[in-house]
This record gives structure tokens, sequence and C-alpha cells, in this order.
């Protein structure tokens, strides 16, 4: 689990200002402070990127031509690393830079401030994306708070410990074979960690049943794809990993739920965690029965492409990425 580096940080809305002119500097401290603002002050590039890493700020303001590693640099390189690419960059800029504009946009800034800067106009733009982040922590925590639940889930099957993390890393170790985009990656990633949330909507007695399923228990069951979708429907920022939650179980010649979608109409995610899901709950132990060895499992995959059950693609890369990581181990 990700520690959540908000522990460590002030209680009061943290603003970065990275300027090599001491003047500026001072100015911005002294108006966001009597704003209740925490202000954190740096003098160039380099050290503005150590602070934004170190102190996580709500919102970080960027003079655009700081000597070395200017400040379309820093933001490029803020926006390119997990940790802050959600957090505002402000880039202060001269007014007729239309150059630095342009280079700011593609870089991610989220918004310009013009020399010589208005106090009110500062604190208009610093505490409008102040909100803007606070919302962004609202919707991490709520994820995070999934992310338990979906973990909090997988305990309660001891057969299961670790099923969510194996899976999260197969999956994401075959979108990089397939050459996947980073956006994909991390919804994998989470996929594979909240795929089965659904799971809190079905009772012990059938989620931990040692015998064959009734018919009707079958049914319950199959509704966990549904529930974990609607769980986490109100959730934006997950709106690429619904679909791997909802279609994991689909599959390709249309025998799959929840809604028997058939070939291209199964998302490619879904497919790849479904692939995953399948290998590593053939190579655990289950309430049924126990693990079975991977040559069974590998077998059983190859078969379900033969039945045009699975795609061919996807389960020969994650084959592939299995004997990798074995010849990895080996050595």
């Amino acid at each position: 689990m990700v520690i959540d580096s908000s522990l460590h940080r002030p209680t009061r809305t943290s603003v970065l200002v990275a300027d090599d002119t001491e003047s500026v500097r001072l100015l911005f401290e002294k108006l966001l402070t009597a704003e209740r603002y925490h202000v954190i002050s740096v003098t160039d590039g380099l050290a503005a990127l150590d602070a934004a890493r170190l102190h996580r700020p709500d919102v970080v303001l960027l003079d655009v031509g700081m000597p070395g590693m200017d400040g379309i640099e820093v933001c490029r390189r803020l926006k390119a690393e997990p940790d802050t690419r959600l957090t505002p960059v402000v880039l202060v800029t001269g007014l007729s830079e239309l150059q630095d504009r342009i280079k700011g946009i593609e870089a991610g800034a989220d918004d310009f401030l013009s020399k010589p800067v208005h106090p009110h106009e500062l604190r208009a733009r610093v505490a409008s994306l102040s909100r803007v982040k606070h919302l962004i922590d609202a919707l991490d925590s709520a994820e995070a708070a999934f992310m338990a639940l979906a973990l909090t889930i997988e305990a309660r099957d001891p057969t299961t410990n670790g099923h969510c993390e194996r899976l999260a890393a197969r999956a994401v170790v075959v979108g990089r074979a397939l050459g996947l985009a980073s956006d994909d990656l991390d919804a994998l990633h989470r996929g594979g960690y909240l795929h089965d949330v659904g799971k809190v909507g079905v009772p012990d007695s059938v989620l931990l049943k040692t015998g064959s399923l009734t018919e009707a228990e079958f049914t319950l069951m199959k509704r966990h794809t549904e529930i974990g979708d609607s769980l986490c429907a109100p959730l934006q920022s997950l709106r690429h990993v619904r679909p791997i939650i909802r279609s994991h179980h689909e599959r390709l010649d249309g025998g799959g739920y929840p809604n028997g979608l058939r070939g291209d109409e199964i998302p490619v995610l879904a497919q790849i965690v479904g692939i995953a899901d399948v290998y590593d709950a053939m190579t655990s132990d289950r309430p049924y029965r126990g693990a079975l060895d991977p040559e069974t499992a590998t077998e059983f995959l190859v078969s379900e492409v033969e039945r045009r059950r699975f795609s061919k693609l996807y389960v020969e890369a994650f084959l592939d990425t299995l004997q990798t990581n074995a010849a990895l181990l080996a050595q």
C-alpha cells in the first residue's frame, strides 16, 4: 500500500514559489502568507523539483525565466511524474511572451500569471487552483478507500491472499509487452486491484463455498461485475478502470458475463485482466480445490484460444511474459 504523504504535509494549503528574483519571492510570500497559505520559497528550477517532491504543495508558482532549468522544464517534469502530475502549476511570465505561453501549454501548465503580477489576480488564481487540488485529493482518497475495500474482500478468503497484487503486476507487464500507453498501464494496475470489488455484495456462504455452486448461487456470484461497476461509477478517476471491472469475465465467443459481449466488443484491458485472472485462479488454492500446476493452467489458456474464447495475441503475450520472468528468476 502507498503511504499517504499528506500525513507529512502542513494542515494549511501550501504554495511553492520558485523565482530567482528575491524581491518577487518576498512579495509573493507576503501576499500569500497574509491569506494564511503555507509558502515554500526556492530560488531555482532544481530546488523547485526537489521541494515539490518533498512537500507535495497544493499549487506551484514557477518563474519562466529562471537560469539553468527554467519554469517550463520544471513544469514538464512535474507533469510527467505520477506523484505530482495532478498538482496545479502556474507559470509566471512576461505579458508579451506568447511563445512562453505556447511552450507552457505544451508542458502541461494549468494557468499563467503575467508580470507585473497584480496582488488580487495572484490571490484569485491560487485560491481557484487550490480548490481544484483539494477536489482531486478528495477523489484520490475515495479511490484509496475502494482499493482498501478490494483488499478487504480478498482477505475474506485466505486462499486468495496476494491475488490482486499478482494480477495487477502481471497485467501491467503484459500491457507493456503489447506497447500500450501509460494511461492504459495505469488502468491495468488499478483494475487488477479493483476487478473483484463487487464481491462485497456476495455473501460468504457463496464466496467461500467448498462445493459446486448452484445455478442460483452462480447467478449471484456473476453479479459482482455489475456491482463493482456501479460502486465505482461516481468516481471520474476510475472511468478507464470500470470496463475492466465490468467485463473481465466476458469471452470472445459471447459466452461470458454480464453482457455476453463478443469479439472486439470486449475492451482490450478487460481481456488482458481476464486472462491473468484465470491463470492466477487456476494456479492458486481455492475453497473448492487445490492449486493446479502452471503447465495445466497454460494448456487451459491455449485451449481457450482454440475455442475462440480468448485472444491468441493476448494469451501469447501473457505466456511470453511468464516465461521471461521465469528465466530472469532462474538467473
